[in-house]
């Protein structure tokens, strides 16, 4: 399955949760607090199954980071590799992405619209232009707008009105136009709302 593009109200409304960031997310979850389609309002009743709870919870992290699910498992699969416990890892995997990076800077939006900026090549990691969304961070890499980009009128609307609080493991310039990678990321420092347990027991099966 290729990335989604299709309504983002319909997901969120779907997963019960704001998963992109949007206003319109909102608004719908408000008027309409229960799934889409015919039978949205009586289509759960009672206690929803073990792999229902599990399928949610790799739905609403896969769509939140914009990962197809060839993607997602690939994160999965490093993350299990790897020292530690591997739910940690494999959110903290997707929070230093350079796209998600973007976004907890304040530069963009939104997860979707700093894929956007990355993939047309406004930034540059250590001096050096990445047009990759997925390329991961180290500590002390430094990532900066390309001279043209910071003039962009979309980035300084987004600079002086997001106003987003970066977390700890990001350092932002008071330019708002270069921020640092000061630490890896903890798990009480990522606020995706995710039981990433319940990921790893899906695909532990």
């Amino acid at each position: 399955m290729s990335r989604y593009t299709g309504p983002k109200a319909r997901i969120s409304r779907r997963l019960g949760t704001n998963i992109f960031g949007t206003k319109s997310e909102v608004v719908a979850l408000d008027k309409r607090p229960y799934p889409p389609g015919e039978h949205g309002r009586s289509r759960r009743r009672g206690n929803p199954s073990e792999y229902l709870l599990q399928l949610q919870e790799k739905q609403k992290a896969r769509f939140s980071y914009g990962l197809s699910e060839k993607q997602f498992r690939k994160v999965y699969e490093e993350a299990s590799r790897r020292e530690g416990v591997t739910g940690e890892n494999m959110l903290k995997f997707l929070e230093l992405r350079l796209d998600n990076a973007v976004y907890r800077a304040g530069i963009a939006a939104t997860r979707p619209q700093a894929r956007q900026l990355v993939n047309h090549g406004h930034f540059d990691v250590n001096g050096k232009r990445v047009d990759i969304p997925s390329y991961r961070l180290r500590k002390g890499d430094i990532v900066s707008l390309r001279p043209k980009a910071s003039k962009m009128v979309l980035i300084q609307w987004n600079v002086d009105v997001l106003d987003r609080q970066a977390p700890a493991w990001l350092q932002v310039a008071d330019s708002s136009h270069e921020f640092t990678v000061i630490d890896l990321p903890l798990r009480d420092q990522i606020d995706i709302p995710v039981r990433e347990q319940l990921i790893v027991e899906l695909y532990s099966k």
